[in-house]
C-alpha cells in the first residue's frame, strides 16, 4: 500500500514534538503512532508501515513523533533526542518525574489531536520502544479517552508506584501488547517481566511474547505485533468497513 509522507508540529504548553506522518490514505480509518528509543529518532521505525501488512484494515495513518533534545545524565550530559533523561542505571528508584511527565502530557496532546482530526482514540493505538515504551504505558494508561491498544517493546513501566492510582477508568481494560528480548542487556528482562506482572495485577489485559535476541527488534516479533494490531484495531470498526483477520492471536 503507498504512502505518502508529512512532518508536522505538535505543540503544548511545555513542549513541542515533531512528528513524520505516513498515510494510506487522506481519510485514515485508524492510527498507529509509534515512539522511538533513547538518542534514536522518528525515522528509526518507518520502515514497519511497510513490513506490517495491515491492509485488512483499510487506509491507516502511521505517526512517528520525534523526542526532544536534551542532556542525558547517564551519558556524561551528552544531548540527544530523549523522552527523559536517564539518571542512573537503576531506573526504579531514580526517575526523571518530571520529564516522564512532560512527555506524557505531550503525547496526550498529540493523541488529542488525532481525535480532532476525525480518528477516534478507539481506533488508535499507542506504540514505543525502550524509553518509548516508558511513555506509551505512561501516556496510555493515563489517557481519558479509551485506546485500542498500547505496544511495549523492550521498555518498562515508568513511575510504577503511582500506575494503579493515576491510570484512567477509559483504559482498565485496554489490551497491552509487551515483548522483550531474553538477552537484553539494556533493560532487563527482569524489568519487562516486572512491568508484566504488575500490568496484570491490576486486570490488565497483557499479550506477553519473549524472543532469542538482544535489545533490539526481530522478524517474529513483527509478525505476533502484526497479529495482535489486527486484532485490536478490527474491534473499533463498523460492520462493513474491513474483514476481521482469521485467527488473530488472543490478547
Amino acid at each position: 500500500m503507498p504512502f505518502l509522507a508529512r512532518r508536522t508540529p505538535v505543540t503544548n504548553t511545555t513542549m513541542t514534538l515533531q512528528t513524520i506522518e505516513l498515510h494510506s490514505d487522506d481519510a485514515p480509518r485508524a492510527s498507529i503512532v509509534m515512539l522511538h528509543g533513547l538518542g534514536a529518532d522518528g525515522t528509526d521505525f518507518l520502515s514497519l508501515a511497510d513490513e506490517l501488512d495491515l491492509s485488512d484494515l483499510g487506509p491507516l495513518r502511521w505517526i512517528f513523533p520525534r523526542a526532544p533534545v536534551m542532556p542525558v545524565t547517564i551519558n556524561g550530559g551528552h544531548a540527544m533526542r530523549a523522552w527523559y533523561d536517564i539518571l542512573g542505571t537503576d531506573l526504579v528508584r531514580r526517575e526523571d518525574e518530571s520529564g516522564l511527565r512532560a512527555s506524557i502530557a505531550a503525547v496526550h496532546t498529540l493523541l488529542d489531536r488525532e481525535a480532532a482530526r476525525g480518528v477516534p482514540a478507539h481506533r488508535i493505538v499507542l506504540a514505543g520502544f525502550s524509553q518509548g515504551c516508558a511513555i506509551t504505558l505512561g501516556a496510555g494508561l493515563r489517557y481519558p479517552q479509551r485506546l485500542a491498544g498500547l505496544a511495549g517493546l523492550s521498555g518498562y513501566l515508568p513511575l510504577a508506584a503511582l500506575t494503579s492510582a493515576e491510570r484512567h477508568d477509559a483504559n482498565r481494560d485496554t489490551p497491552v501488547f509487551l515483548a522483550h528480548g531474553l538477552r537484553d542487556g539494556v533493560v532487563p528482562l527482569a524489568r519487562g517481566e516486572a512491568t508484566r506482572d504488575a500490568l496484570i495485577r491490576d486486570a490488565q489485559p497483557v499479550h506477553w511474547r519473549t524472543y532469542p535476541m538482544e535489545h533490539a527488534v526481530c522478524m517474529e516479533e513483527l509478525r505476533d505485533l502484526q497479529k495482535w494490531l489486527l486484532q485490536v484495531l478490527a474491534k473499533g470498526l463498523e460492520p462493513g468497513e474491513a474483514d476481521p483477520p482469521a485467527n488473530p492471536n488472543q490478547v
